[in-house]
């Protein structure tokens, strides 16, 4: 009887969450088509998964780039804190709340308001992921699918969960990592079993829906490198650095989130500050623009002449680019914009796997030969560690990239991060294990 009703109640949460996740992909390409082809005449990198190109052309409006983020900022900003305020920032942790402290429950205005505002802000060039608002439009599905079966509250939390892992397994093409995902990122040191296996059905009728529309290459196309044993010390030094830049990117986020908090403006002007500085970095560095997801193909491909270092050694230019990524997500989502901190987090460990790539080919040339393990390896191993979950992280890397031959040096980079990275979390709505949380509590 268990397997039997979530078994439905699974593929129902699959099938209207895989639905969402194409709406808000399209709306997505809609907005970013609008900001950068019809305002700017300019042209992203998009990566292979989803079509696109792996190049950058600038186009001769590309100057008005900071008025384009500032007047997504203010279109996110009107619609998200006039219709739903808990729609404001990166989305995830909404829900996460939602789940501890909410009964499950999330408001059915939310999953048009955050689809809405958060399209504005990644495809007007904000700093921001997909994940973020995929997750609470989909927490949102569940809470609405909750509602009409009028389920306890203990099994609405379980559908909410479910939804997030859904949602996030369909746009990232990523069904195992994002139902690992919908048990682990609730708490810091723990897992939610009961959610596993609905969440599993969920991601996986969500994946094919969405698939069978955009197509089921992965995101960043297969990358089917061979493991080197050779190469572990190697991960492991760049476990310990992901993991000290996890830490930084938290500090970064809550630290201008903060400064927000303090200023004396209107709310509704925030995040057009936000925008506004996000587009000033912008012109110099595009590689900090929207997911980046296309930059991380660029550097994937070994296309490293399209990267922007102005006369730096392109090690450093890397290293700079990793930092300004944080700092322009911090005014791009901590101002009040809508949008997720997981793409960002895969982008900075990108670009620092890719620079103590390089340093390590140059230093040991004998032994490092390519760069590209490091730039998989160096994505999951920071989130992982800033998100506290290395688990689901790691399988959706894998999934991403086709990569499943360097789980071994993945895993031992993400522990190693993991452990450095401590008790920060860009994730503050989790709890460190289930006895901590007032939703087990409630049931004991």
């Amino acid at each position: 009887m268990y397997f039997r009703r979530w078994l439905v109640i699974g593929i129902i949460v699959g099938v209207v969450s895989g639905v969402a996740a194409l709406a808000f992909h399209y709306m997505l390409d809609l907005f970013t088509d609008l900001f950068f082809g019809l305002l700017l005449h300019t042209s992203i990198p998009k990566p292979r998964g989803e079509g696109g190109t792996t190049y950058f052309v600038p186009g001769d409006r590309y100057w008005l780039l900071p008025l384009a983020t500032a007047l997504g900022g203010a279109m996110s900003g009107l619609i998200v804190y006039r219709f739903a305020p808990e729609a404001e920032g990166h989305g995830t942790d909404a829900a996460i709340h939602a789940f501890h402290f909410g009964e499950g429950r999330v408001r059915r205005r939310v999953i048009l308001v955050k689809m809405i505002a958060s399209a504005i802000t990644i495809g007007s060039g904000g700093s921001a992921g997909r994940e973020g608002p995929t997750a609470q439009i989909a927490a949102g599905v569940g809470s609405m699918i909750a509602d009409l079966l009028k389920l306890p509250t203990r099994d609405r939390r379980i559908v909410l969960a479910t939804g997030i892992g859904a949602g996030i397994g369909a746009i990232f093409k990523a069904p195992i990592g994002g139902a690992i995902l919908a048990a682990e990122i609730l708490y810091r040191r723990d897992i939610e079993a009961e959610v596993l296996y609905p969440a599993l059905i969920a991601s996986t009728v969500s994946y094919v829906i969405f698939g069978s529309v955009t197509g089921f290459t992965p995101v960043f196309g297969y990358h089917r490198l061979g493991f080197d044993p050779l190469y572990l010390p190697f991960f492991a030094v760049l476990g310990i650095a992901c993991g000290l830049a996890a830490i930084l990117y938290v500090e970064i986020f809550y630290g201008i989130h903060a400064l927000f908090s303090r200023v004396r403006l209107c709310r509704y002007l925030k995040p057009v500050v936000g925008g506004l500085v996000t587009g000033f970095i912008g012109l110099v560095f595009p590689e900090v623009l929207s997911t980046s997801y296309g930059w991380i193909q660029i550097l994937l491909d070994g296309e490293l002449d399209e990267i922007h270092t102005h006369g730096m050694p392109i090690a450093l230019a890397l290293m700079l680019i990793a930092i300004l990524k944080m700092v322009a997500t911090g005014f791009s989502i901590g101002s009040g914009g809508s949008g997720g901190v997981f793409a960002p987090g895969l982008t900075v460990g990108a670009f620092i796997g890719a620079a103590l790539g390089i340093v390590f080919a140059n230093l040991f040339p004998a032994i490092i030969h390519d760069v590209r393990p490091f730039i998989i390896v160096g994505m999951l191993s920071l989130f992982g560690a800033a998100g506290k979950v290395p688990l689901a992280v790691t399988l959706m890397i894998a999934e991403m990239t086709g990569s499943y031959t360097l789980l071994p040096g993945m895993i031992v980079a993400v522990t190693i991060a993991y452990i450095v990275s401590g008790e920060h979390t860009i994730y503050r709505s989790q709890v460190g294990t289930r006895q901590e949380s007032p939703a087990h509590r409630e049931e004991s």
